[in-house]
């Protein structure tokens, strides 16, 4: 199935997993360049491969036990590399949360930047959105569960973000309504409250995977309903 147009065409969730993992790619460089002060490791291909391992078993232990309860001991066991050298790259458990939220939320941020949003209709704009941010929570699964079930134990500034986040989904919902209803593509006097009732479906996916897993539904059959 082809969802969009030219450069940015979806055509399934298999194609758009290996497009997402050179954003992840990507996103670990700037991270290690934008952390370099207290990086204290100067090869970086080196840095990269490790901060990639250390965000990984990151979000494994932390969706298993929590990211409270997750000592540095724990991770340094998870990914071999002795505490010494884990300071080496995160310096501490917050700046690892920043770290580890800035990942997910820049390559979201790329990944949803790529709508042309000059050369499609709100209903396109709308498909394109939805099956978008469905198949970035399938290859992101990890991070997204981990943004929402840890939030609540966020410092107040970190809390916000994520709370903005949230909010930013319904917002961009609720524009391609009422670009629709200008349009004469969809008829709701309540868009607002129809993009707010959109957002459990899309986080139902990454938060109860068990539900579609057990009745065989895949996330190209979730996008398409």
């Amino acid at each position: 199935m082809v969802n969009s147009v030219g450069d940015t065409a979806i055509s399934d969730y298999a194609a758009f997993q290996r497009r997402v993992a050179n954003y992840r790619d990507q996103v670990c460089r700037q991270i290690y360049r934008e952390n370099q002060s207290c990086i204290r490791v100067k090869k970086e291909e080196v840095a990269v491969c490790r901060m990639t391992a250390i965000f990984e078993k990151t979000l494994e232990i932390s969706n298993r036990t929590g990211f409270q309860a997750m000592s540095v001991r724990d991770l340094s066991e998870a990914t071999g590399i002795s505490m010494g050298a884990l300071y080496s790259y995160i310096e501490s458990k917050e700046r690892l949360l920043d770290m580890i939220l800035g990942l997910g939320s820049s390559t979201t941020r790329q990944v949803l930047n790529e709508m042309p949003q000059d050369t499609l209709g709100a209903r396109a704009k709308l498909r394109w959105f939805l099956r978008t941010h469905l198949y970035l929570t399938e290859a992101m699964q990890p991070w997204f569960y981990f943004s929402y079930m840890e939030s609540r134990h966020f410092g107040k500034e970190a809390r916000e973000k994520a709370i903005d986040k949230e909010l930013a989904t319904e917002r961009l919902v609720a524009d391609y309504l009422q670009e629709g209803i200008a349009e004469g593509e969809f008829a709701t006097d309540e868009p607002e409250l129809t993009a707010a009732a959109v957002k459990p479906l899309l986080q139902d996916w990454y938060l109860k995977r068990w539900k579609f897993h057990r009745r065989d539904i895949s996330v190209d059959h979730y996008a398409d309903f």
